[in-house]
């Protein structure tokens, strides 16, 4: 790269490989959440998810350029670490709340990359781009709130409440145990 164009291009391209791989994982997440409120919030990034790739799309036109081309090796390591989360979490409450951070870590590198790609788009004076670009950074800005509402507002809250019933069976178990070993 020899200027803030090719940057944005690697950029925009980047973007788009990581949009198409949550494309493929959000429904995966979504089958996983036990959680209707999570499950349906997931089906709805799904719907956005295809916007953005879109947008993407229309934004590497107007550069003259392909989406494609450059893979996004840091979309595919929290995909990953999504992934071993669904395969590790042993109480649903404990997976929803896994799929919460697994899914806020990649709205929060979304939301530094679509920012910083805006910024470069605007100081060339792509403002077609800018837009496009602003579009898909407010639609990732709210679906990282509502994750937070979501957790907030009982995941977490249900996550614990399973560690505590786990923990009083546990104890539950030892006082039996014991008993019968006197």
């Amino acid at each position: 790269m020899e200027n803030l164009r090719e940057l944005l291009v690697h950029e925009i391209q980047d973007l788009y490989s990581a949009e198409q791989q949550l494309i493929e994982a959000l429904p995966k997440m979504a089958d996983k959440a036990e959680s209707p409120e999570l499950k349906a919030s997931f089906q709805q990034h799904l719907e956005e998810t295809r916007e953005h790739a879109r947008r993407l799309e229309q934004a590497a036109e107007l550069l003259g350029e392909k989406p494609t081309g450059v893979p996004c090796v840091g979309m595919k390591g929290l995909v990953k670490e999504g992934e071993e989360i669904m395969k590790e979490a042993k109480q649903p409450q404990v997976l929803d709340a896994g799929l919460i951070a697994a899914a806020q870590k990649v709205e929060h590198y979304e939301i530094a990359s679509y920012g910083t790609a805006s910024a470069h788009a605007e100081e060339l004076g792509l403002m077609d781009v800018v837009e496009l670009l602003e579009a898909t950074l407010d639609e990732e800005l709210m679906c990282n709130e509502k994750l937070t509402q979501i957790a907030e507002g009982g995941v977490n809250r249900d996550a614990a409440a399973a560690e505590e019933r786990r923990r009083g069976r546990s104890k539950r178990a030892e006082g039996r145990a014991s008993k019968r070993s006197r």
